[in-house]
Parts: structure tokens; C-alpha cells; sequence
């Protein structure tokens, strides 16, 4: 029998306590020009095979700063083509790529002041190899952000069969029910996870049997 002793209890203690007050630390510094109360992030599984999807983001954001004319967005999809990316309010006006990001530069169109608040959405479209037994959707949390509701949408005739969330940072897998899964009236299946004040630079992975 294995006796464990109370440094191997403390150490991963310790480990939380600190991850939860650097976590609380960058919070109340609130970095960047906006915070963000609640983020939908949202993956549409298109077809039965997983070839073609679309992202949707929406964004209800508080601005932090004065005079802000343009904002940041990060598209991304690992082995997929990204096309059709529509954003509203602004006008994308640059693209550029990091890894397996792409960054798109949003003029806003008119200036935003600290205390505005505004709903931003954006979406585009991915397209690429069939997914076979495995899928996953990441949202990465890179803003101070109150709520984070994460969506993927199913097929008809292709319901997952096992899902199970991953936060990266915290090293936890928690695997999610019937209650995350539901019928839409287009007979699509939808799961959906939430979570209040989801850590900051934590990345968030839904992944799913089929």
C-alpha cells in the first residue's frame, strides 16, 4: 500500500492557490482595450462527414480606453482553409499570420471611449479534411472576460457520442451528459458549456467521439 505523504498533498495545493491568484491578479489589471462580459463562441458542423463548418463569436465588450478606432480579431482552424470572415461593426482592413492564427486588424469606423459598451460579432468559414472518429473546438481566453458559453452544433444524422471539456492550464478533463445535449427543432444536435469568469490565457478545448 502506497502511503502519501503531506508534501504530495500540499504541492498540487499550492500549485491551484497560485494559478488562481495570478488568475486574479490579471483580472483586476483588466489588460487590453476592452474587457469582455459575455463571449458566445459558437462551431456549426456543416455536413455528416465534418468537411465544411462555420465560427461565429459575439462579444459583449466594455471598452477600457478613449479614442479607440480599431480592434484586434483572431481566426484560426488547425488543417482547415478559413474564407468568408465578415465582422460586425467595422470593416476588416488587414490580415496577417502568426502560427496557425490568422489576425485581422477591424477598423471601427467611429471612435470608442472608455465605458462604451458594444456587441461585437464575428464569423467565418472553414472547409477541410473529413473528421473521423475525434473532433474539438478551442477558445482561448486572451481578455478579462466575465462569461464564456461555448456551442457546437451537430448534424442531423451525426450526434456525438462521448464529449468532455479540457482546460489546458488546470490540467482538468470533465466529461459532459445529456444535460449539455440537446435537439434544436432543425433536428441538429447542440452542446452547449459555460463558466463564469473562465480563467485568463486558459484555452478552453471541447472534444467529442463520434
Amino acid at each position: 500500500m502506497n502511503i502519501v505523504g503531506p508534501e504530495q498533498l500540499l504541492i498540487p495545493i499550492l500549485s491551484d492557490m497560485y494559478q488562481w491568484g495570478k488568475s486574479y491578479i490579471q483580472r483586476l489589471r483588466k489588460p487590453g482595450m476592452y474587457e469582455v462580459l459575455n463571449y458566445e463562441s459558437i462551431l456549426e458542423i456543416l455536413d455528416d462527414e465534418g468537411r465544411t463548418g462555420i465560427v461565429r463569436k459575439v462579444e459583449e465588450v466594455k471598452f477600457l480606453q478613449d479614442n479607440i478606432i480599431a480592434i484586434q480579431d483572431q481566426v484560426w482552424g488547425i488543417n482547415n482553409t478559413i474564407s468568408d470572415y465578415i465582422c460586425s461593426p467595422g470593416l476588416p482592413v488587414d490580415f496577417y499570420q502568426s502560427g496557425h492564427k490568422t489576425y485581422v486588424v477591424i477598423s471601427l469606423r467611429e471612435v470608442r471611449n472608455k465605458g462604451d459598451i458594444e456587441i461585437l460579432s464575428f464569423q467565418w468559414k472553414l472547409e477541410g479534411k473529413p473528421v473521423k472518429n475525434y473532433g474539438y473546438w478551442e477558445t482561448f481566453i486572451n481578455r478579462s472576460t466575465n462569461y464564456l458559453e461555448i456551442k457546437v452544433i451537430y448534424p442531423k444524422q451525426r450526434p456525438p457520442i462521448r464529449v468532455w471539456v479540457i482546460e489546458q492550464n488546470k490540467k482538468k478533463t470533465t466529461e459532459l451528459d445529456e444535460k449539455n445535449l440537446t435537439q434544436l427543432p432543425n433536428k441538429r444536435w447542440q452542446i452547449i458549456w459555460e463558466k463564469k469568469n473562465p480563467r485568463l490565457y486558459e484555452n478552453y478545448t471541447i472534444k467529442w467521439e463520434w
